[in-house]
């Protein structure tokens, strides 16, 4: 779980490396990896036990994944590696709302708690960077938004399919969605690229398709049979941590921001990490 929560931080950096938009990145990202799914899926024989219903709903959810994926690299490139990755650890916040909302529960006390830690937190952060970062900071919320709300309807309808299956359904889906909106981009935006201009460039979205998407996620499955959803979440909660320690070495971000705005990822990371155990105490 651990290696595959490095590899989930790193995605982030190898958007800032990548020399393409963010569409054209996400795109890549879900084709390759919807490719690669087939391996997994016996080539679509899997999908056969998944009723029709669900399979229109996962369909819906990979637009939603689509559409999260495509601010969280707009808010790279329009902001950093290190603003992006501290935006999506708001994706507590949006839980404990969308969890009660579409899972029919009661709105928890701590959940809310935890809420009213991060947004000081978050509005520290946004304070004291330039102003011309702030656009990826409200990029970079909504992709967090959007993210809470995959995974809470993933939670919601995960018992109708097995997980490779539905990740193929999901991916595969956001791969026609942008397919689909290419045009209406590139017709107001014509000068950007499409393919990766140089070898690099492949290179770095064959490692962020396969090794940070397909393979990360086959490890944090396969981790799943040793431990408990305690622990597993624990872990994940530091990928905000390895995204920011990968942008300090590989692309020096430390230099664009200052102390108060780590002051502010510090604050915002031990109320996420120390909720899980929090919880747990006061089940």
């Amino acid at each position: 779980m651990h290696i595959a929560t490095v590899f989930f931080g790193f995605t982030a950096v190898l958007g800032a490396l990548i020399q393409l938009p963010a569409i054209s990145i996400v795109w890549w990202r879900v084709f390759i990896t919807s490719i690669s799914l087939l391996f997994f899926i016996g080539f679509g024989k899997k999908l056969m036990t998944i009723p029709r219903q669900y399979i229109w709903k996962f369909c819906l959810i990979g637009m939603v994944v689509g559409l999260h994926w495509l601010c969280f690299y707009g808010s790279v490139k329009l902001a950093n590696s290190s603003i992006a990755v501290i935006c999506m650890a708001t994706t507590a916040l949006f839980t404990s709302i969308f969890e009660p909302a579409l899972m029919r529960k009661k709105f928890n006390i701590l959940d809310t708690g935890l809420a009213i830690i991060i947004i000081p937190a978050m509005a520290l952060i946004i304070k004291t960077i330039d102003v011309s970062f702030h656009l990826g900071i409200i990029v970079g919320i909504l992709s967090a938004m959007l993210a809470s709300l995959f995974t809470t309807l993933n939670k919601k309808y995960l018992e109708h399919g097995d997980f490779y299956s539905i990740t193929f359904l999901e991916l595969g889906s956001a791969t026609i969605f942008l397919s689909l909106i290419f045009p209406i981009y590139y017709k107001y935006f014509p000068e950007q690229a499409f393919f990766p201009p140089g070898s690099s460039d492949w290179l770095y979205i064959l490692l962020l398709a396969i090794v940070c998407t397909t393979w990360a996620y086959v490890l944090a499955l396969k981790s799943l049979e040793y431990l408990t959803a305690f622990y597993s979440n624990l872990i994940i909660n530091l990928e905000p941590v390895y995204g920011i320690v990968f942008a300090i070495i590989l692309l020096k971000e430390h230099k664009e921001l200052n102390f108060t705005f780590y002051l502010g990822c510090i604050i915002i990371m031990v109320a996420v990490m120390g909720y899980p155990g929090l919880k747990r105490i006061l089940r």
